[in-house]
């Protein structure tokens, strides 16, 4: 995939406040780039790095290989979506489509043909002469995508373009920027703090965290492999807990986690001693009435609690040394959750589902 947008050593400063400390990145042509974080994490800031409404403080911003660090928005062939879409209340739906074509003058059999495909992909067909406050917030956001891609830009910008709408119309239109994007093969780098989002519609997601990049890598590679404290914690659920490693053998650590459980853990590297973080997904834990033959992690708890989420049981176990810990159960029938509050039951989870966590400074 040839690199469509690098970020490459990027600070930027806002007085004595680091709003991206040391940044790099590379997006690839036709990739759905998403940068996520909570507020003030520095991905907003990144996104008007590239868009050109900010310049670096030091670094590089390059976009098809061409260094535009220093470039207004104009001079940059991107385009932008924003959180509250910016359309013009006064013009018609095509209107506010035509209006980046005519300012760069072009011919009125041009602007139509642009236009009239930019309405088809977009499904906004029989809404042309109504005004925004005609519409409703799906195709409101409808149409400022049209605007935003009608002009061909490399590269579409989208700053939580879905935050405004309803839960149900969100998810809806999280599928249909995705299909949008693949029909049309641009760029897009999307900005949300909505992990479902993010998972649900990215190629690649940059987990951003207090100016910096901690994580990039697919939906899958994040949310099963996190490396730092911050990414386990922030995307989905899970156990964050302190582990010591006791043996190193074969690509495997055994380590004693508080309340004294031991597993077995997939890694290398760290010696006998070593102090660390461990990350398991509630619903890597399973459960037993009686001990499982052959696994290689078995501990044994108590459920101290349980909440009916309708697909999954919500519990939380305590451990014979007194370690707590969520897990998730599918509840796949009428007859509701296989096991109940005051239980006592069997714990295995597989070396692989454990990951290892850098520790927040």
């Amino acid at each position: 995939m040839n690199p469509m947008v690098e970020v490459r050593n990027v600070t930027k400063r806002f007085g004595d406040f680091v709003a991206l400390d040391n940044v790099s990145l590379t997006i690839g042509e036709g990739e759905f780039m998403t940068f996520l974080g909570p507020s003030g994490c520095g991905k907003t800031t990144c996104l008007r790095l590239i868009s050109g409404f900010e310049q670096p403080t030091t670094g590089q911003i390059l976009i098809g290989g061409q260094d535009v660090s220093n470039d207004p928005p104009y001079k940059r062939n991107v385009n932008q979506v924003f959180q509250s879409y910016a359309l013009f209340p006064h013009l018609t739906v095509r209107e506010n489509i035509e209006f980046g074509l005519r300012m760069k003058k072009m011919s009125s059999a041009r602007i139509k043909e642009l236009v009239d495909w930019d309405i088809a992909v977009t499904s906004l067909q029989g809404m042309e002469d109504r005004k925004p406050a005609q519409l409703s917030g799906g195709q409101r956001q409808r149409v400022a995508l049209a605007r935003a891609i009608v002009c061909e830009p490399k590269v579409l910008l989208l700053d939580e373009p879905l935050s405004a709408l309803d839960a149900k119309l969100r998810t809806q239109m999280r599928t249909e920027l995705k299909n949008l994007q693949k029909r049309l093969g641009i760029t897009f780098i999307f900005v949300t703090h909505d992990q479902e989002e993010a998972l649900s519609m990215s190629d690649r997601i940059a987990v951003m965290n207090k100016g910096r990049i901690e994580q990039v890598g697919t939906a899958a590679e994040i949310y099963h492999y996190p490396r730092t404290e911050f990414v386990a914690g922030f995307i989905g659920e899970t156990n964050i807990v302190e582990a010591e490693v006791l043996e190193s053998r074969d690509g495997k650590l055994l380590c004693r986690l508080e309340g004294g459980v031991e597993l077995w853990i997939a890694g290398s590297g760290t010696v006998p001693g070593s102090k660390m973080l461990v990350s398991l997904r509630p619903e890597k834990i399973h459960l037993h009435r009686q001990p499982p033959a052959g696994a290689e992690n078995i501990f044994r708890g108590r459920i101290t609690s349980e909440v009916f989420k309708g697909a999954v049981d919500d519990l939380t176990l305590v451990t014979d040394g007194g370690l707590e810990l969520g897990a998730l159960m599918a509840n796949e029938g009428e007859s509701g959750p296989e096991f109940h509050e005051g239980e006592q039951v069997w714990c295995t989870v597989h070396p692989r589902d454990i990951s290892l966590l850098t520790r927040e400074p």
